[in-house]
Parts: structure tokens; sequence; C-alpha cells
């Protein structure tokens, strides 16, 4: 039998397994997919694990599967419920712990209210990356804001970003209106991008404001992504439409975004506990 917690970030909701007890999971694509089915599973938009780290600048590990049971490199609003967590078990007593990601190893601190409890998290994402091998994306330019790309027969312009995972981002006037999964094949077939990558549709309210739709690789649609946050408030700073501090208003609610002086993206945002359960990895 495995515990799980369901939790969510913005409505970004992943089903939870506390590994630092020992606890092997076995089959992850299967069990993954199986569990993130909405209909005959539990339904999620994938599955977190949560270990204790062998890296001494890291206090414990993360690994991410998409509910297609692809491994993703990082995911801002599963850190943020990772930590919530480690926090919620009481898994230490701290409130700055290192998580390792397949991204590297981000900084969170944990925000307690006058209870003691924890509702939201501020995450160093760190920088962000522009370079075409480490994104990945095979134009070959050590970076490029004005990517022109044909889908469906009609050219798009991108801004091309890493936070530790691949995004592209393009600007559009009216989002609410728009039919995003039009633009699929840019994630699930463009040879530009040999990984796949998130796509974010960014529409810009003024300097300090922006509002995003994401389609996230091996996922679609999802109500927020938290690295898809980070990237379009670099994309539209690099472009000239914001400043260093942007509110970011996705479908599942908001996040802040800043992008320090250091360079660094600092996001904060809420985690919330859904429920708890088990399951029987067999059946």
């Amino acid at each position: 039998m495995l515990n799980f917690t369901k939790m969510t970030g913005l409505g970004n909701d992943y089903i939870y397994i506390d590994c630092t007890d020992g606890t092997k999971i076995k089959n992850i694509k299967e069990l993954t997919q199986k569990l993130s089915d909405r209909h005959f599973g539990i339904g999620s938009d994938g599955l977190i694990l949560i270990y204790n780290s062998d890296n001494d600048n890291a206090d414990y590990k993360m690994r991410i599967f998409n509910s297609d049971g692809t491994e993703a490199e990082m995911c801002g609003n599963g850190i943020r419920c990772v930590a919530k967590l480690i926090h919620d078990k009481n898994l230490s007593k701290k409130d700055k712990i290192s998580i390792e990601t397949l991204s590297g190893i981000k900084k969170v601190k944990l925000l307690e209210d006058e209870n003691g409890k924890c509702n939201e998290v501020i995450v160093d994402m760190g920088e962000p990356i522009f370079q075409d091998k480490n994104i990945p994306y095979s134009v070959y330019e050590p970076f490029n804001k004005d990517l022109d790309i044909d889908v469906n027969e009609e050219k798009m312009r991108f801004t091309v970003v890493s936070m530790g995972n691949p995004h592209a981002i393009t600007f559009v006037e009216n989002i609410d209106d728009l039919n995003i999964k039009k633009y699929r094949p840019i994630t699930a077939k463009n040879p530009i991008f040999p990984n796949k990558t998130n796509v974010e549709f960014v529409e810009i309210i003024d300097k300090n404001n922006i509002k995003v739709r994401v389609w996230e690789r091996g996922v679609g649609e999802t109500f927020a992504c938290g690295t898809g946050a980070c990237a379009a408030v670099v994309a539209s700073g690099l472009n000239g439409y914001t400043g260093e501090n942007v509110t970011v208003d996705l479908p599942g609610g908001k996040l802040q975004i800043e992008w320090g002086k250091d360079n660094h993206i600092y996001m904060q945002g809420t985690a919330t506990k859904v429920f708890d359960g088990t399951i029987n990895e067999d059946e």
C-alpha cells in the first residue's frame, strides 16, 4: 500500500508520495498514467515523489512526472507543494530548505501565519537560461526573442527561454478568446524543440500585470504553471513590456514574480493540500 497526498498550486494539481522513509515505487510511468487519469484514477497533472537528497547542498529531492508518464526537469507549483508537505509532516523544522531537482538545487522559504500554518512559499527559481543547447532548441543561436515559427500555416513569433525546463512565449491581444489547442503542434511535433516545449500565451495588462495561459508539455492546458509564469515574466521584460515585479494572472490564480537584481527569478504563491489517501500499487 502507498500513502499519498493530493495537493494543488493554483489548480496545478499533483499526487505526492513521501519516499523519505525508503518507500520504493515500481513502474513509475505506468503508475503515473493510472493515477493521473481523471475518470478512472485519482486525477492529476502528474505524480511527484519526495526523497532525502544525497547531495550535500540539498535537504530533499523531488522527481516530477507529467500525466503521460514523462519525467520533467522542474515544476514551480509542485516545488511549493513539496515544501508545504515537508513542513506539514514535520520532516523539517527549518523555514528555509533546499530541494534538488533535475534542473538544479532550488532554495525555498516557507511563510508561516500567526498559527504556524504554511500556505505560501517563496522559491528562488535561479537564473533564466538563454543558450540554445541548454533549453534545448535547434536554431543554434545564443539567444532569440524573435523566433518565427509556422504553426498550422500561421506564422507566430516566440521568445525562447528556459527556467530549468524549456518555454516558448508568444504575446497575444485577447487571451480569453484564444483557442490554444490549435497550437498544440508546437509542443508535440515541432523539430525546433527536440525535447518538446511548454508554450505560454501572454497578454500584457500593464508594466506590473500580465495574464498567461499555458500549454504544458506532456499534460495539456493547465490552470497554472510556475516555471511558465517565471518564463513569461522574463520574456515580457526582455521585450520591454514589464518591470522587475510582476503579478501573473493564471486561470487558477495569481503568482508574484520578481526578477531580482542578482538575475534570479523569485516566485511567491500558495500551496494547498486537497486530501490524503492510500492506494494499492499492484491493483
